[in-house]
């Protein structure tokens, strides 16, 4: 699954090598606790959920960077109308994620996961320099987390049947663009999981 000719690849993408000790899985905005998810996105979040559990199961952190907005203060609310407001069922990890008390959940009040925000001081603590990021939306919050991550050095992993997009821009032009911007490597949930169970 590559977005680049492998004459543009890095040596990161075209590795299929990932350091387990190292790595933590971030889950994006995957929301709406047993409220559902957004019609459209099961199978999104059918692989994130899948991911997930494979990292529990592999003694992987995972971690989920939610929404958490402020009613009538987060500037975010004035372009995209009520959504994932704190407190709320909406700010919660969608319920088939089945996020436990060993996971770590981070709100935030932007699209970036990191800014202004816990990950990146929860991820140094974990010893994580490596991440396998899915979630929603692909264009928007995953797009600007991921640019978060590239800016503090992170090594990312994105799979791309575990992230989606319903509100701008197309799957295919966010893949190529973490790709070619955040030295993602763009890879298969399938992929993930062989990386997980090895």
């Amino acid at each position: 699954m590559a977005y680049l000719p492998v004459a543009q690849q890095t040596a990161w993408q075209q590795s299929d090598q990932i350091d387990l000790a190292k790595t933590a899985v971030l889950v994006v905005d995957v929301l709406g606790g047993e409220g559902g998810v957004v019609p459209g996105l099961e199978a999104m979040a059918e692989n994130a959920a899948a991911i997930a559990k494979a990292a529990r199961k592999a003694g992987v952190p995972v971690v989920f960077s939610c929404d958490a907005h402020v009613p009538g203060l987060d500037k975010e609310l004035e372009l995209w109308g009520e959504h994932g407001i704190a407190g709320t069922d909406a700010a919660q990890p969608l319920a088939l994620l089945e996020a436990g008390a060993g996971d770590y959940i981070v709100p935030k009040r932007r699209y970036d996961g990191f800014f202004q925000t816990d990950l990146d001081l929860t991820l140094r603590e974990l010893g994580a320099d490596t991440l396998i990021v899915c979630g929603a939306d692909t264009n928007i919050c995953v797009l600007q987390t991921l640019a978060g991550a590239y800016f503090r050095t992170y090594k990312t992993v994105v799979a791309a049947d575990a992230c989606g997009t319903f509100l701008i821009g197309t799957q295919e032009a966010g893949l190529e663009y973490f790709s070619r911007c955040y030295d993602s490597r763009v890879v298969s949930t399938a992929t993930v999981l062989g990386y997980l169970e090895a």
